[in-house]
């Protein structure tokens, strides 16, 4: 195969802009738990995971997804050149870098992890799948196993030797977890029988490493029904010995393997669990039925996760899309459209290019600062050791309240701003030889999984919202306000201030809205609003931190010089909080004040009447 060609770029310079203008990692740096870090070596891996990700990784996203993954006799080929590049990924370190030490990684912050993660899905999201899956799985194991259990299956794990999947969807169940019909039936040692099958099982086989090891809800044979009878189980598809070393086959196979719009690299299989009646797993930490419980963590990890993959492919799309506005020439300038003899321009000087362009870079821009901000609230919680209760749950719910916004509004912007790439690109963006259409097919998927918008949303309206008394919405808001407060004289930001303000206090009102709706009964207002308030509260919150980009932004700039990159850089800073105040925040009032209005015609519509064919 001649050496494919890496598409994928990123501008360093905003993620530096995060790291130590905005959100000040340095504070808790070169201290417990971070202190083998500093600037220097955050710096540091920004450079040569960018370097790693477009030698390695962003060659290969083409290729996957032209090749895509089959299956060999009763095994999943991956694409030419993803098992080199898995070997170096786990050679390298650098997708392990956040995990604790203990299990091989390197005690990272959280929001340097979130930048490797970006670089790592932007350039080649479908390969990025097996790596996520495997960490996340690891975690899990760290988290909630038995002493035994970490020291059988995390070295394997951790070193690239084994994946890790996570496996809950079933034909019949799809979201409804609870109707899962997987089964365990007790042994005499203490291991458990497991029977049954499970689809849409990202990485669930590969060539990649020697073995797989799966973690599988199912219910034990006298369990109630519904989540609360599940239990977790880990199923490798090959056993381990005593001493390590793998043994006989586990009696799971791969049945089939989806052929998908996009991530087309990534194995998304059909897993037949003890045909033989011989596949045998061991409970999760030695406790049943307590199955949801521990796989919402890894869940709720995927979701952030999920969460950046959508962003990183937008960030892709976005900074092609200026490349190519830069570059291609077409029509005459706006000045002179009646000339048939005035030059062509690059496409980048007509009006509505440069309109989409920063609708781009404020959503990629101010979707990032969210990422960041959770994963900020990630870093305080580790760095107070179980030390300050009161300042514990003020970030543990912020986490918990911007977890579903990150899943939910990242990964619409992950398909909204490739499928506009296209549109920029015209004709050409819908061939090959751009990368915009890929992006297009492979983020279609991420409003999907782990969890549809829909379901992130009723996370955030019947859960969220009334965590702690609402005592966590109301955290966020009063964060919100008090930006606000020590914002509103400042001349170059009163308009966007005015929005957010304005945008702030009606979500605030609808927050109470759906509390109210739940202590009178009207549950069908819930699912009818949750979606377009989760929109809402997430453009709020990008709102809010644009802003406050922009505030650091007009105050660098009193102090850069014009011919310096940076007043560029903060220009358009400035440039992107305003557009998204006018243009985004400005609708968000009416939209929220029309969801409290409650309209219930797709309610009240008769079945009948949604079509007569």
């Amino acid at each position: 195969m001649a050496r494919p060609l890496n598409r994928y770029r990123t501008d360093l310079r905003d993620f530096r802009f995060l790291l130590f203008e905005q959100f000040d990692l340095p504070s808790l740096l070169g201290k417990a738990p971070f202190e083998e870090w500093g600037r220097g070596e955050c710096d540091m891996v920004l450079e040569e995971v960018y370097r790693f990700v477009r030698e390695v990784t962003g060659p290969l996203n083409a290729v996957g997804d032209t090749q895509g993954c089959r299956i060999e006799e009763g095994r999943v080929k991956t694409p030419e050149g993803f098992k080199e590049a898995w070997d170096k990924v786990w050679d390298a370190g650098w997708a392990k870098i956040s995990h604790s030490s203990e299990t091989g990684g390197q005690d990272a912050p959280k929001m340097l992890w979130a930048f490797t993660e970006e670089l790592f899905s932007g350039s080649n999201t479908s390969f990025m799948m097996y790596v996520m899956l495997t960490l996340n799985a690891a975690s899990l194991i760290e988290h909630f196993g038995t002493d035994a259990q970490r020291k059988r299956y995390l070295p394997p794990m951790m070193n690239g030797q084994a994946g890790g999947t996570m496996c809950l969807t079933e034909a019949q169940a799809g979201s409804d977890v609870g109707a899962s019909r997987t089964t365990a039936t007790r042994n005499e040692n203490g291991t458990y029988r497991i029977k049954g099958t499970k689809i849409f099982i990202s990485g669930g086989d590969h060539d990649l490493a020697d073995n797989v090891v799966h973690l599988v809800l199912a219910r034990i044979e006298d369990a109630e029904p519904g989540t609360k009878g599940l239990s977790l189980f880990l199923v490798p598809r090959i056993r381990y010995n005593d001493d390590g070393s793998l043994g006989a086959y586990n009696d799971v196979q791969v049945t089939s393997i989806e052929h998908k719009m996009g991530i087309n690299g990534s194995a998304t299989c059909v897993l037949q669990f003890g045909d033989h009646d011989n596949c045998i797993g061991e409970v999760v930490g030695g406790v049943e039925h307590q199955g949801i419980r521990q796989m919402f963590q890894m869940m709720n990890a995927a979701r952030i996760a999920v969460g950046i993959q959508g962003l990183s492919v937008a960030a892709a799309s976005y900074l092609a899309s200026v490349d190519y506005a830069r570059e291609r020439k077409q029509g005459s300038s706006i000045g002179r459209f009646k000339d048939a003899l005035a030059p062509r321009v690059p496409i980048i000087e007509h009006p509505n290019i440069r309109r989409d362009l920063l609708d781009m870079k404020a959503k990629v821009e101010g979707t990032r600062a969210l990422i960041m901000k959770l994963t900020l609230h990630m870093d305080h919680l580790r760095a107070l050791g179980g030390r300050d209760d009161e300042s514990a749950a003020y970030h543990q719910g912020q986490v918990d309240l911007l977890t579903p916004l990150v899943k939910g509004y990242a990964t619409e912007q992950g398909f909204k701003i490739p499928a506009r790439a296209i549109e920029l690109f015209g004709g050409h963006g819908f061939l090959k030889d751009h990368p915009v259409e890929q992006y297009t097919r492979d983020a279609r998927v991420f409003s999907i999984y782990e969890g549809t918008n829909f379901v992130q949303s009723m996370d955030l309206a019947s859960r969220k919202l009334g965590q702690a008394g609402g005592e966590i919405a109301r955290a966020f808001f009063r964060d919100v306000q008090t930006f606000i407060d020590q914002n509103t004289d400042q001349p170059a930001l009163r308009e966007v201030i005015a929005h957010l303000k304005e945008a702030k206090d009606a979500c605030e009102s609808c927050a109470k809205r759906f509390h109210q709706w739940f202590r009178a009964g009207e549950i069908a207002h819930i699912p009818l609003s949750s979606e377009p308030f989760l929109t809402a509260m997430s453009e709020l919150a990008v709102g809010w931190l644009l802003a406050e980009q922009a505030a650091i932004s007009i105050a660098r700039l009193a102090e850069t010089s014009e011919t310096h990159p940076d007043y560029a850089f903060y220009t358009g800073k400035k440039y992107a909080a305003d557009y998204f105040a006018h243009n985004v925040l400005g609708t968000v009032a009416y939209r929220v004040n029309r969801l409290q209005a409650a309209d219930t015609s797709p309610m009240t519509i008769p079945d009948a009447a949604f079509t007569t064919g």
